[in-house]
């Protein structure tokens, strides 16, 4: 029986059956190593991300100790404040008025201005691969991408990126499973760096704006929208964190299961027409991000189960989209699937902002390495990265 077992390597080689198991074992299973409910089960999820009984905070409604909760250690603070003012951990209204401002900057047509941008970046960097007949796709391509993309949207200078992708893996260590102290504090020390240089560049664009998000979260501030300096600052980190971090992995994820099914790679390189269904079946196939908490607000119950207030469920995204229930044959890699309603951009009033920036930006590498490098091939097997929550890959090495 394969065990759920976020810190075993065999699991997190290959998590799916042990998935399966827990969608064979019910619809919510209490795990007593993290203390979570875990819900395994498309329908589950994608109810349970839209019911307004469990929220990405509680703190809104309750103090730690009404919630029976222990509050974080204090050396944690620097993580914690600029985590919790960020959107993604908010909820209504602070949520609400966070989100209205920032949507204005991924409207659709906004979106689409930024694809020649994408297009020719994405191009430039497979170009550079190609001299070089190889190296590793993450480095050389599946990171500068995303990282530009968004660093431009917000306004950071190209001199100033380097140290952007540190902060935010160091950062997003957080968000695994039972975070150790050595991981806190690496996040606490990159909280405090990441927070400092942005607060320097508000005050530089305060005295000269430019066309760029920050700027724009400045001049709606000015204009009467309240938006307090640390939800700013949280704001950006959060877009830079979340508007690279699932793209990157999506990107190596989904090259790696090319590779070893060579059948729907031919296809593929075939018929550039299966792209777009490509990027989704991909995201689907090895979601990047695995799970998803929630904290229960009010008490629920989930098939004749009671989960009471102050509980922490585990949404299992990786699970999800894998359920045969939604997934004809979920198992198989099908980059021609019709129906593919995969949940890993999560849903409900936290649905992912950038999920039309992710799919521009998956369908533009893709596209530059299979015009651009139709040999391309892997050149040893990549290592995964001890982590489950958000699964990538330490590197992926490719030759020509």
């Amino acid at each position: 029986m394969a065990a759920f077992d976020p810190w075993d390597p065999a699991f997190l080689a290959d998590p799916y059956p042990a998935y399966a198991e827990l969608r064979r074992r019910g619809r919510v299973i209490h795990y007593e190593p993290t203390d979570q409910w875990l819900v395994p089960h498309h329908a589950d999820v994608s109810a349970l991300l839209r019911d307004r009984r469990l929220g990405r905070t509680y703190l809104h409604r309750y103090a730690h100790d009404d919630f029976g909760r222990t509050p974080p250690p204090a050396e944690h603070e620097p993580f914690h404040t600029l985590n919790d003012h960020g959107m993604l951990d908010l909820e209504p209204p602070d949520h609400t008025r966070i989100r209205r401002l920032v949507s204005k900057a991924f409207t659709p047509r906004t979106v689409e201005r930024l694809k020649p941008y994408v297009t020719k970046l994405a191009g430039e960097l497979v170009d550079q691969l190609v001299e070089r007949g190889g190296g590793d796709l993450l480095a050389d391509v599946a990171e500068p991408l995303p990282v530009a993309v968004i660093a431009e949207m917000l306004g950071i200078p190209e001199a100033d990126r380097a140290p952007l992708r540190p902060w935010s893996a160091a950062i997003c260590g957080m968000y695994e499973l039972n975070p150790s102290e050595d991981t806190a504090t690496e996040a606490v020390r990159a909280s405090v760096e990441f927070s400092a240089y942005l607060r320097e560049l508000i005050a530089a664009r305060r005295d000269e704006p430019g066309d760029d998000l920050i700027s724009g979260l400045i001049a709606a501030h000015d204009e009467g929208d309240r938006l307090t300096e640390q939800e700013m600052i949280s704001t950006a980190v959060l877009l830079l964190n979340a508007g690279h971090e699932a793209t990157v992995n999506a990107t190596v994820n989904g090259w790696n299961t090319l590779f070893h099914h060579p059948g729907q790679l031919a296809a593929l390189r075939t018929d550039h027409s299966l792209i777009p269904g490509a990027v989704e079946e991909l995201m689907r196939y090895d979601t990047p991000l695995q799970l998803f908490e929630r904290w229960v607000l009010d008490e629920i119950e989930v098939d004749g189960v009671v989960i009471p207030r102050g509980s922490e469920v585990a949404l299992l995204f990786g699970s999800a989209n894998h359920d045969p229930a939604v997934f004809a044959d979920p198992e198989r890699l099908d980059l021609g699937r019709a129906e593919n309603p995969h949940i890993s951009f999560s849903a409900g009033i936290h649905y992912c902002i950038g999920a039309p920036l992710a799919r521009i930006e998956l369908a533009a590498s893709l596209t530059a390495l299979l015009e651009k490098a139709p040999t391309l091939r892997l050149a040893q097997e990549p290592r995964r990265k001890p982590n489950f929550v958000i699964r990538g890959l330490e590197g992926l090495d490719v030759e020509l």
